[in-house]
C-alpha cells in the first residue's frame, strides 16, 4: 500500500512539473498572416479608436494589444492612435498585429476590447490623407455608355501607350464616414444632377515616386471603397453656353463638391485581399442592382495607375487613388437615373465590404 501511494506522489510531482515546463516554454502568437483581417477607424464609448475587424466583430487594437502584452508576457511596440500613422509604421507593427489576430480571432468575445461592429459608430478609415487622385473613365464598358449619347466612336485604348487621366479629390472637404447623409448640393451652378460611381481605392504603404511596374506592390499598403459621388449636366435643364475658352470637363466642380467621397467602411490589407485585379464591384439603389462589374476590365491597372500617377507627383502613406468605375451609372442610363433625396446606397466590393449611404437634401 505505501509502494502504490508513493507511485501516485511521484506521479503526481511529475505532472506537475512537466505541466510547468509545458507552460513556461509555451511559445508566443505567430507572427505570420495566417489569420485575415480588415482595419477600420471607429467610435466606441466616446473615444475614437482603430480597429481590426473579424466578421462582425471588431477589437479596439489598442486594448486588445495590451491584453496579449500580459497574457504572454510580450514587449510592447508603441501602437498608433490614427490609421495614417499605422500605415507610415506598419512593417514595424504588422507582425504585432498578425499575433493579435491570430490569438484572438474567434476568442475575443466579452473582452472589454471587443465590440458588435453593428453598436459601434464607424469613421472613414483615414482622416485625411495628403492626396487624393482618381482615374476617369478607366472601364471600357463605362467609357462606352458615357459616349453613347453623342454617338461618338471610342479608339481602343493601349494602357502601355496611351496613359491615364487623373483628376483630384480634395480630401478634406470631400471625404465622409460610412453610414452617413450626402446632401443634395442646391448650388450654383444650377442645371447639375447627382450620379454614383463605386471605385476601388488602393491605399497606398510608403512614399512612391516613379515607381516601375515590377515593384508597385511594395508602395500598396491597401484596399478600400470611395463613392465617387458626381455632378452630370441635368438634361431637364436649358444648355447655358459657357462663354471664352472651352476647358473641357470642368473636373473640380464635377468631382469635388463638399462630401463628394463617401470613403469605407475598411481597408483590407493588400496580403488579404486576394487578387485586386480580380474583385467583383457591386452598387444596390433602394434594393435595387444598378452596377455589376470587376476590377479585371480596367483599362488601366493598378500598376500602371500607380506608375503614371507617381511619374508626375510623389504619393505618400495613407493617400487614395481612386481606379475608376464599371457601366450602369445613372447619367449613361435611359432615361437617366440621377440621385435624389431618400436614395439609400450600398456599395459592396468583394474582401472588402459594403460602403452605405444616404441621400438627403440639403438644408
Amino acid at each position: 500500500m505505501k509502494f502504490i501511494k508513493s507511485l501516485l506522489v511521484i506521479s503526481s510531482v511529475l505532472f506537475v512539473s512537466l505541466s510547468f515546463i509545458s507552460i513556461s516554454n509555451a511559445s508566443p502568437p505567430s507572427v505570420t498572416p495566417d489569420t485575415p483581417f480588415k482595419l477600420a477607424t471607429f467610435e466606441a464609448d466616446g473615444i475614437i479608436r482603430l480597429g481590426m475587424v473579424f466578421d462582425n466583430i471588431i477589437l479596439d487594437i489598442t486594448g486588445a494589444n495590451a491584453a496579449l502584452m500580459a497574457a504572454e508576457n510580450l514587449k510592447s511596440p508603441h501602437m498608433p492612435k490614427d490609421m495614417r500613422s499605422l500605415i507610415e509604421n506598419y512593417d514595424h507593427l504588422k507582425s504585432r498585429l498578425y499575433q493579435i489576430a491570430n490569438y484572438y480571432a474567434g476568442g475575443a468575445e466579452g473582452r472589454s476590447f471587443s465590440f458588435d461592429i453593428a453598436k459601434v459608430s464607424l469613421k472613414a478609415p483615414i482622416k485625411y490623407p495628403y492626396n487624393i487622385l482618381a482615374a476617369a473613365a478607366n472601364y471600357q464598358d463605362h467609357t462606352k455608355e458615357m459616349t453613347a449619347s453623342d454617338g461618338s466612336a471610342v479608339k481602343p485604348v493601349d494602357p502601355d501607350v496611351d496613359p491615364p487621366v487623373f483628376f483630384a479629390k480634395s480630401p478634406r472637404s470631400t471625404i465622409m464616414d460610412p453610414n452617413s447623409s450626402f446632401p443634395i448640393p442646391k448650388g450654383p451652378p444650377l442645371g447639375r444632377a447627382w450620379d454614383f460611381e463605386n471605385e476601388l481605392a488602393v491605399i497606398i504603404g510608403k512614399k512612391a515616386d516613379s515607381i516601375g511596374m515590377d515593384n508597385y506592390q511594395d508602395y500598396v499598403f491597401g484596399y478600400s471603397i470611395v463613392f465617387d459621388v458626381s455632378a452630370r449636366i441635368d438634361p431637364s435643364f436649358p444648355v447655358v453656353k459657357r462663354a471664352g475658352i472651352n476647358f473641357g470637363v470642368n473636373w473640380m466642380e464635377s468631382k469635388s463638391r463638399d462630401n463628394a467621397a463617401p470613403f469605407g467602411p475598411f481597408i483590407t490589407p493588400k496580403e488579404f485581399i486576394g487578387d485586386s485585379a480580380n474583385l467583383k464591384i457591386n452598387t444596390v439603389i433602394n434594393g435595387v442592382e444598378k452596377q455589376n462589374g470587376n476590377t479585371k476590365d480596367m483599362i488601366h491597372d493598378v500598376p500602371h495607375l500607380l506608375r503614371h500617377a507617381t511619374s508626375i507627383m510623389s504619393l505618400y502613406p495613407g493617400d487614395i487613388v481612386m481606379t475608376g468605375t464599371p457601366s450602369g451609372v445613372g447619367a449613361a442610363r435611359n432615361p437617366p437615373e440621377f440621385l435624389k433625396p431618400g436614395d439609400v446606397l450600398e456599395m459592396t466590393i468583394e474582401n472588402i465590404g459594403t460602403l452605405v449611404t444616404t441621400i438627403t437634401k440639403e438644408q
